[in-house]
């Protein structure tokens, strides 16, 4: 069987030009992700460091020390919530773009199997029962030594 490496050539400069925009919009995707849980956490942080600060503010005030104690204590509770609820929308927002992502990897690798089974259908040799005529059996070369690799 003859393989025209033009062709095939042709078809496995198509594959390689179709998936790096979805690896690189994977790439980005992910940076995003990880971004936005970042910033989060720093929102989280300094929530949490502002509170410290007003909680030690209060305390230094002698007249103040049972009411700041019970303020600060509020406003760590408030800060630590708001802190968790920001680190919670993170998480799920980086969930929902890494579950969009695993989609599109799905399709990426589908449209590759698609394209290698068009390959090998279309250089799988006739069965000599459909064509009617006697066929020489031909072994198939492997596609990576029509390359030279």
């Amino acid at each position: 069987m003859v393989l025209d490496q033009a062709a095939v050539l042709e078809l496995i400069d198509q594959l390689r030009v179709a998936v790096p925009p979805e690896v690189a919009q994977a790439r980005r995707v992910t940076e995003e992700a990880t971004r936005i849980t970042e910033r989060a956490r720093e929102e989280g942080d300094a929530v949490i460091a502002r509170a410290q600060e007003q909680a030690a503010r209060m305390l230094e005030e002698k007249e103040l020390v049972q009411m700041a104690k019970q303020r600060a204590a509020e406003i760590i509770d408030v800060a630590t919530r708001e802190a968790a609820d920001i680190r919670r929308g993170g998480d799920e927002y980086a969930a929902g773009v890494l579950i969009r992502l695993e989609g599109e990897c799905i399709k990426a690798l589908t449209s590759i199997k698609r394209g290698i089974d068009m390959l090998d259908e279309r250089y799988r040799p006739p069965h000599p029962e459909t064509d009617g005529t006697a066929a020489v059996e031909v072994e198939p070369e492997p596609m990576g030594s029509a390359t030279g690799s």
